[in-house]
């Protein structure tokens, strides 16, 4: 499958950001701050090389590098972007070896745009593929856990330059001690971890994704100049279908242990009327509900857009009063197996419902 999209720059990045925000399932971090980031990288060095993941060479060497922390905190206290560069050297003298590629963590919100803005200030070429296909809240969520990858070596800085360097012998505990370093650190932190060779990245990633998003941002803005449904756009772009459609009347929030965790209410609008719909999240939207049902959850994608234009809408900017649409859709395949649903589905997360493949009958 050949992709469409062979470098990054500034007459690209924009609708990039704006698929990428629609993949991130309401997390992975302010896109709007990682879009600037991105922008400045790019201006003060040049355009990003996006390179096929059939063209990485089998012995390139890269990281994934990303930010983890609450997004609250990220909105409130924004990285230079200078952090990740830090991060990155000293994973490379750990290694005692220069990486060749940079690679993404997750497909969403900041963590789709902070890799732009690193491989733009190394003058290195970026991997189109990224570990997840969507967002997910925690470090062990990646398709290379799957494949027996390790996580760490892994470095984390913070604004004030206070670097760490965490090895552990799962990647559960690398989340673990990550999160509680982040804690420590503000409740934000720049990582670089995932090392992988070029083969692995091919085999355990979700491959051309900066493309995809590329093309579902495209394809909202295509559909709002033509006067098209673009709520009805984007969900065709990502395989899915609308579930909701209404306005939010009640959220309660509230950050804890590095996380946004909350719920959401939304009353019925149009053909929705004499409906309700109950969102569940934890940086991410994670679970779907309507009129007592649950209709979606993770690791299938949850995506709330405004209702007349598409625009995507995070978990950390849902208000009181807006009009959203809500969509779903399938995930990355290899999620739905056993292995993945142990730390994807909804069961992790605490949530007593039993995954069911979207689309199916309740739609």
């Amino acid at each position: 499958m050949s992709a469409t999209l062979k470098q990054i720059d500034l007459s690209n990045i924009s609708t990039i950001a704006l698929g990428s925000t629609i993949l991130g399932t309401g997390g992975g971090g302010d896109p709007y701050i990682g879009r600037l980031m991105a922008e400045t990288a790019i201006r003060a060095c040049g355009p990003v090389p996006l390179i096929d993941p059939d063209d990485v060479p089998d012995d390139a060497f890269t990281f994934m590098v990303g930010m983890m922390g609450a997004p609250a905190v990220i909105v409130e206290k924004p990285p230079s972007g200078l952090e990740c560069l830090v991060a990155i050297e000293a994973l490379e003298r750990r290694f005692g070896r220069k990486i060749t590629h940079i690679s993404c963590l997750e497909a969403g919100g900041i963590n789709a745009m902070i890799p732009i803005a690193a491989a733009a200030r190394l003058g290195l070429p970026l991997i189109d593929a990224d570990g997840m296909g969507r967002a997910f809240p925690e470090l062990q969520m990646l398709l290379p856990t799957l494949d027996g990858i390790r996580a760490t070596p892994m470095s984390l800085v913070d604004e004030k330059g206070n670097c760490l360097i965490i090895e552990t012998g799962t990647n559960r505990a690398a989340e673990a001690f990550a999160r509680n370093a982040t804690v420590e650190m503000g409740a934000t932190a720049m990582l670089a971890f995932y090392p992988m060779s070029g083969a692995q990245v091919r085999q355990s990633t979700v491959l051309r994704t900066y493309d995809m998003a590329f093309r579902i941002g495209r394809a909202l803005r295509e559909a709002r100049t033509a006067h098209r449904d673009p709520v009805a756009e984007v969900a065709a772009q990502l395989g899915g279908a609308a579930i909701f459609s209404g306005k939010v009347t009640d959220i309660r929030r509230r950050t804890l242990a590095g996380f946004s965790r909350g719920e959401a209410t939304l009353d019925g609008l149009g053909l929705w009327t004499g409906h309700s719909l109950r969102l569940d999240f934890q940086n991410e939207f994670l679970v779907a509900t309507r009129d007592e049902e649950v209709v979606v959850t993770t690791p299938d994608l949850i995506c709330m857009v405004d209702a007349q234009t598409g625009e995507p809408v995070t978990a950390e900017t849902l208000r009181y009063g807006q009009r959203l649409a809500a969509i779903g859709a399938p995930c990355h395949e290899r999620w739905r197996s056993p292995e993945g649903l142990k730390i994807v589905g909804p069961g992790y997360f605490g949530y007593d419902c039993r995954y069911t493949p979207f689309p199916s009958s309740r739609v």
